[in-house]
């Protein structure tokens, strides 16, 4: 196909509403999108195993996890760029002062470094998913991909201002995402479009968050959700409606992708 687009999808606010349900016009859009000959593929911050369930739903085996940390491309892992093991040591020791728990992810499982705790309770209960990090403070001896600390807003200062080896991006009101300096949806993107021999003038984004800034900007048809942050909506060229009023599928089509 030589007019063939690659077309990534955040999955919380742009997949899923608030209550994390894919709309069914969602689904039929991404068919359509599959059927026209395009590739379809996701861009997200949560670790591969947090939505197994919907990559099979959708017969998605292309995505970026971790925000660009750990990518997939048809089944196979072509990129991979973990946590420098002696800062996120040494970022562990200035949470346990400041009686910040720490949850470490790698591609497989998520474990947290304290038995329990209500911010670790409520913000990952949020995302609706089947996992619950246990507790194993060892988990970090192997290469991990991202790790959560679940502060306050603006308690993450504290670590801003020490690591630079890190980016800490907020995703809820008690957690902050960390993910090594410099890495990005967009980056990981870059890796699965130089490997098609995709231009960027094909590749469309869709994303409602801080995390999607970067590929909402970088590629042309970097296309915000309705229920977006502001951020996003500067960031992106288009705007679709809301995740819940047909968000994609309006979208899809404002970008000539789907009829």
């Amino acid at each position: 196909m030589t007019n063939q687009h690659i077309v990534f999808f955040d999955i919380d606010g742009t997949l899923l509403d608030e209550e994390k349900n894919l709309p069914l016009s969602a689904k039929q859009a991404i068919q359509q999108l599959k059927d026209n000959g395009h590739e379809v593929a996701i861009a997200t911050g949560r670790a591969p195993f947090m939505y197994k369930e919907l990559r099979e739903e959708l017969g998605i085996d292309t995505y970026v996890s971790f925000n660009g940390q750990y990518v997939v491309l048809n089944g196979d892992v072509i990129y991979k760029n973990p946590l420098d093991p002696k800062s996120l040591d040494k970022m562990v020791q200035e949470t346990n002062e400041n009686n910040h728990p720490v949850v470490y992810m790698d591609h497989i499982d998520m474990k947290a470094n304290v038995p329990e705790h209500d911010y670790i309770t409520e913000s990952i209960s949020s995302l609706k998913i089947d996992q619950f990090p246990t507790y194993d403070p060892e988990y970090k001896n192997r290469e991990l991909y991202q790790a959560l600390i679940f502060c306050e807003q603006g308690e993450e200062e504290v670590y801003e201002k020490q690591f630079d080896n890190f980016d800490f991006i907020r995703w809820h009101e008690l957690s902050t995402d960390v993910i090594p300096a410099g890495g990005s949806k967009a980056e990981g993107i870059e890796k699965i479009i130089e490997r098609l021999n995709i231009p960027k003038e094909r590749v469309a984004t869709f994303g409602d968050s801080l995390n999607d800034l970067e590929m909402l900007s970088q590629y042309p048809l970097g296309v915000a959700m309705g229920n977006g942050h502001e951020r996003a909506k500067e960031a992106a060229h288009f705007e679709t409606n809301r995740v819940d009023e047909d968000g994609v599928k309006y979208g899809l089509k404002l970008v000539g992708l789907i009829k």
